[in-house]
């Protein structure tokens, strides 16, 4: 503890539950099944979108760049690939087939981009009244900063948040890309989404979903906004000296004997005490646990024990006790961890790879996820028939090069 905060892979059973219960609950369908989705590639946020709703059972189509800058295959699962060059009016002419009788539409580009093609808001919601037109952009759809470029460590700068996130004495540390890209942007996009299918359903009309990251980093701050003012005592200090920002002995990871890490979440008293038992220190030698000024002390005496013993034998101790101590398991351990393989936590992906299943978990008709990847363009062929177009103009369109059915 720094002195300045003393200042201040089973894919048998994906799912809980019964064979059962499962199977027949399959029989009714998945609970997004008969959505059509039109899906613009891109990267991070738009891709999650598209896979949540695939999982649940929309059959989601995925429009490809003939040659992207990066691979658009992460989080395109269940997914169909029609490679269109939108910059030729033949490619927009299907695209805009291709919506003409689609339910949503998601959309990762800057403001304007879509309009510049001829496929913005007004017109596809003008050929197609129920359509629900999702725009996943960094910083919305309007604002000084909408035609600016960012990424998350950009959006969750700007909503205040990432200046509480880091240890005490360092920079402030951006949460990976999970907060702004999937949390605040995938996640909120497809509430969004879902509540204008809700709204479809009363007025027959669609409507456009305005996703920004970064008011959607913001949303989900939304308890740190709150108690920051509502419940001072959690944000005593400046940042990595409170509660929950690593300032805190007793919610922190602690190092092992053999490099290894454990999470430390013992904040309610009793589990505070079955912590101190699990440790073997006695209460009455360790400053209070509210004693803030000597947190750093407690710190001490906590990472002291912790590197006396390997993980495993931590991890031994405390599954006897109800303490919120838990290991800091890598991606291979949380695949075979005996209670994440009982929830299906977990599917085998491509190459044997562990996946994360779909959450949240429904009783009636759960996510049955098709774990088969696209390749780009994979699908052309197959959906311009589906649009009507015969075999001599599809070819003409390939000669063109208005579309690619390139298989890798």
């Amino acid at each position: 503890m720094h002195n300045v905060c003393q200042r201040s892979l089973s894919q048998k059973n994906c799912y809980s539950g019964s064979f059962q219960i499962r199977n027949m609950s399959l029989k009714q369908g998945m609970a997004l099944k008969g959505l059509k989705v039109i899906e613009m590639a891109g990267l991070a946020p738009s891709p999650f979108a598209g896979m949540l709703l695939a999982d649940y059972g929309a059959d989601v189509i995925r429009i490809d760049q003939p040659k992207p800058l990066l691979s658009t295959n992460v989080l395109a699962r269940g997914k169909k690939s029609i490679s269109i060059n939108l910059k030729k009016p033949g490619g927009v002419e299907i695209v805009k087939k291709l919506v003409n009788d689609a339910d949503i539409l998601i959309e990762p580009f800057r403001p304007g981009v879509m309009e510049k093609l001829g496929l913005g808001p007004e017109v596809l919601l003008k050929e197609n009244k129920k359509l629900i037109y999702a725009r996943l952009s960094g910083y919305g759809q309007n604002g000084s900063m909408s035609q600016a470029a960012g990424h998350d460590i950009n959006y969750v700068a700007m909503t205040g948040v990432l200046s509480k996130l880091g240890r005490a004495d360092a920079a402030p540390f951006p949460p990976v890309n999970l907060l702004a890209d999937f949390a605040g942007g995938s996640i909120l996009c497809v509430m969004g989404i879902m509540m204008a299918l809700h709204s479809r359903s009363n007025s027959g009309e669609g409507q456009i979903v305005d996703a920004a990251l970064t008011d959607g980093a913001a949303y989900a701050s939304s308890f740190l906004f709150s108690s920051i003012n509502q419940i001072p005592m959690m944000w005593p200090g400046q940042r990595g000296c409170n509660l929950l920002d690593s300032g805190c002995p007793y919610y922190n990871t602690y190092g092992t004997k053999d490099g290894r890490y454990m999470a430390v979440g013992a904040l309610e008293p009793q589990f505070y005490t079955a912590l101190l038992q699990g440790l073997e220190l006695g209460e009455a030698g360790l400053p209070h646990q509210m004693e803030l000024p000597k947190w750093g002390e407690l710190s001490k005496a906590f990472q002291d024990k912790f590197a006396s013993k390997t993980q495993s034998e931590w991890v031994e101790i405390f599954s006897k006790l109800d303490a919120c101590v838990t290991p800091v398991l890598t991606f291979a351990e949380a695949a075979e961890h005996p209670h994440n393989k009982d929830r299906g936590m977990f599917l085998a992906g491509p190459g044997g790879t562990a996946e994360p299943s779909p959450s949240p978990k429904l009783s009636a008709n759960p996510a049955n996820p098709n774990l088969t990847i696209p390749k780009l363009g994979e699908h052309t062929m197959e959906i311009l028939g589906s649009l009507g177009y015969d075999e001599v103009t599809s070819k003409q369109l390939l000669s063109d090069q208005v579309i690619n059915v390139s298989k890798y």
